[in-house]
């Protein structure tokens, strides 16, 4: 009998993942024999250098491609195989994103944005989401902005109604993509404190696909790619060594 993805501790997982564009010498590989999970209440870095299979990884991860070969699975459920409409009501209901870009619908103001999910599930927020979506807003410093449409808010602020959109359904796990690569250093570190006390504080699990040493280095966990392939899993790691680690795998590729 399998063992199931929650009696490992994790929230998301893929086995002999393997995934190609391409045929015969136009062949291209991106992900080769991954097999890899994301673990509950933690925060995981995904890095590599480009071309390496890190963003395509997170997106066969989250349901948005499919996989060549191998298997994944959201929980206990397999998504390998699910049709467009299962995945698309999995993922609205079990899975939150933060994206470089912010992806705000521009003519939505802050709240209703962050109550988006709930809309495009056919259903209001209940009194515990309402409660909790203050909560957020309270958290996240959007406190007199939610009345405010993404053009008349910073890239910061912007990025923050983001991830309260992202917790507001206490999906299973937050796929970000890039969360800080629009963002000054300053409003990066704020926004990576933010993902932080996701995990610890609520207890949220957190994949995160980064270039960036310091990003990476505010994680648990540092997964590292290179040409499709998973070379190193390692624990909490400084920039610099995070840096030097990067440095290594492009020198070799």
């Amino acid at each position: 009998m399998e063992i199931r993805t929650s009696e490992m501790g994790l929230v998301a997982r893929v086995a002999r993942l393997g995934k190609h564009y391409g045929e015969g010498e136009h062949r291209v590989t991106a992900l080769d024999d991954v097999s890899i999970g994301i673990r509950r209440g933690q925060f995981t870095a995904i890095m590599g250098p480009s071309g390496s299979g890190k963003s395509t990884l997170m997106h066969v991860m989250a349901g948005l491609d499919t996989p060549s070969e191998g298997r994944a699975w959201l929980g206990d459920d397999e998504i390998t195989g699910l049709g467009d409409a299962e995945l698309t009501r999995l993922r609205r209901r079990r899975i939150g994103f933060v994206f470089q870009a912010f992806n705000l619908v521009p003519t939505l103001d802050a709240m209703d944005n962050i109550r988006l999910p709930f809309e495009l599930d056919g259903r209001r927020p209940s009194a515990e989401e309402r409660e909790r979506i203050d909560a957020l807003i309270g958290a996240l410093g959007l406190v007199g902005r939610t009345g405010h449409r993404p053009h008349e808010l910073s890239g910061g602020q912007q990025q923050r109604v983001a991830i309260a959109r992202a917790l507001a359904t206490r999906p299973d796990v937050i796929f970000a993509d890039e969360p800080t690569g629009a963002l000054d250093s300053r409003t990066s570190r704020e926004v990576l404190q933010l993902l932080r006390a996701a995990v610890v504080e609520r207890g949220q699990s957190i994949a995160m696909v980064t270039h960036d040493p310091v990003a990476a280095s505010h994680a648990d966990r540092i997964l590292f790619l290179a040409d499709g392939r998973i070379v190193s899993d390692c624990g909490a790691m400084s920039a610099e060594q995070i840096s030097e680690t990067m440095l290594h795998l492009e020198r070799v590729a």
